[in-house]
């Protein structure tokens, strides 16, 4: 029979969690005190009111610092929110044409298009065939080439235009 593990805690080792016997001690002005005994500065931790954090656990001997952990959580906490809200989730929008779209049309999926690539969005351009167009693929290979010489100064082409089943798809990114 097997006894529980304990459950393992997120984020850093503190005070008496921290196994090595010896330790970097690096104080809460940062200046670096070398490899010390873990009781003492433990007590030097104490002292200052403060908490032993085990910064670098894999480097030998582990670093701690002497530093107020909850303002140290809070801090790598409000660092995490930070890099969240600058991160850009790049979504794939879809243009669905027809070989004989008309002029007016065709511009308007243009705009949007244009649109789509400003806010960093990847676009997917897929062409439709219905019935006889497939006999003529080929006004849909110039369509798709008429998109890819429009695009070209916003977009880069991920994946050139390949038939699936009766539509042809092209994936265009922003530059």
């Amino acid at each position: 029979m097997r006894t529980a593990q304990p459950a393992q805690k997120d984020g850093p080792r503190i005070n008496e969690e921290i196994r090595s016997p010896e330790v970097q001690l690096i104080d809460q002005t940062g200046h670096n005190h070398g490899p010390t005994d873990f009781q003492i500065a433990l007590q030097r931790a104490q002292e200052a009111g403060l908490d032993l954090v085990e910064i670098a656990p894999n480097s030998t001997p582990p670093v701690c610092k002497i530093l107020d952990y909850g303002k140290y959580k809070y801090q790598a906490q409000k660092k995490a929110a930070e890099a969240r809200k600058k991160q850009k989730v790049v979504e794939v929008k879809e243009i669905k044409l027809r070989p004989m779209i008309d002029d007016h049309d065709y511009e308007v999926k243009m705009r949007s298009m244009r649109r789509f690539f400003e806010e960093g969005d990847k676009v997917k351009v897929t062409l439709r065939f219905r019935g006889r167009e497939m006999a003529h693929q080929e006004l849909g290979v110039q369509l798709l080439s008429r998109v890819k010489d429009d695009t070209s100064k916003i977009a880069k082409v991920e994946m050139d235009a390949r038939f699936e089943g009766r539509q042809m798809v092209m994936v265009l990114a922003p530059r």
